[in-house]
């Protein structure tokens, strides 16, 4: 896919990978359409996106809810004339242990709320907003590649039952889709970060960040903008479809 005057959708796209990933396609010349909950989030990213010369607009959406999906997408597709990539970014972490003990006594586990929390917006928001951008790119007939974000974590990581499970789930969905949407010109695959450098990283006891940028090969966090690369890179090659990419400098949960 040429990226230049395609209409991009990017959710949780105000802030963090999302911003980075839609700094990148702007560049790239794409139009895009940011989808997240925090209006005052999506308004300084178009602010922040006005240095490149291409459209912008922002929606406010809960990408758990199935109407504002529906109603979101509609109104993209409209207002754009069209829809031509999606990258299902929008995710949430509510970390906890499975069951915690002490001297053969239960004293916490995880909550059900904590654990379909996560599956709403991780897992559940993933499948409806990939399922409405594949209505649109069918009845449009110009096909399209959705991207979904998982995880490193997709194959187990302590404390994180409900995450770990939503991006195995993001994986599996992926595999699928692929198969399906194949006959339309809709191809699908799926990124697994590691450990980004983030604000949160930043803050970390240096011992602590110095523990994980050791279980590291490449001896670094990794940057925003080499997933956006990577988000480029499936976009960009007419071959990839149904695959996921481990961009995690080596490391093995």
């Amino acid at each position: 896919m040429e990226l230049k005057n395609k209409t991009i959708v990017i959710t949780g796209g105000a802030q963090g990978l999302g911003l980075a990933m839609a700094e990148r396609l702007a560049n790239l010349g794409a139009n895009l359409a940011l989808v997240d909950m925090q209006q005052s989030a999506l308004t300084a990213a178009k602010q922040s996106l006005a240095q490149f010369n291409t459209r912008v607009e922002t929606y406010v959406a809960n990408v758990s809810q199935e109407a504002e999906v529906e109603a979101t997408f509609a109104k993209i597709n409209a207002d754009f004339n069209g829809l031509d990539g999606l990258i299902n970014n929008a995710g949430i972490l509510r970390d906890g242990m499975f069951i915690k003990a002490k001297e053969g006594k239960v004293v916490g586990k995880m909550s059900l709320e904590q654990f379909q929390s996560v599956i709403d917006v991780n897992l559940t928001g993933v499948f409806l907003c990939g399922r409405e951008a594949a209505h649109h790119m069918i009845e449009n007939g110009q096909g399209g590649v959705i991207i979904n974000m998982s995880s490193v974590a997709r194959s187990g990581n302590m404390g994180q039952t409900n995450y770990s499970a939503s991006k195995a789930g993001v994986v599996a969905m992926t595999t699928t889709w692929a198969r399906e949407l194949g006959r339309y010109g809709i191809r699908v695959g799926a990124i697994a970060p590691g450990v980004i450098r983030t604000a949160m990283t930043d803050a970390m006891k240096p011992e602590a960040k110095e523990r994980m940028i050791a279980m590291k090969p490449v001896g670094r966090f990794g940057e925003a903008d080499e997933i956006a690369h990577t988000a480029q890179y499936i976009f960009e090659n007419d071959f990839f479809t149904g695959r996921v990419v481990e961009i995690d400098g080596g490391i093995r949960l």
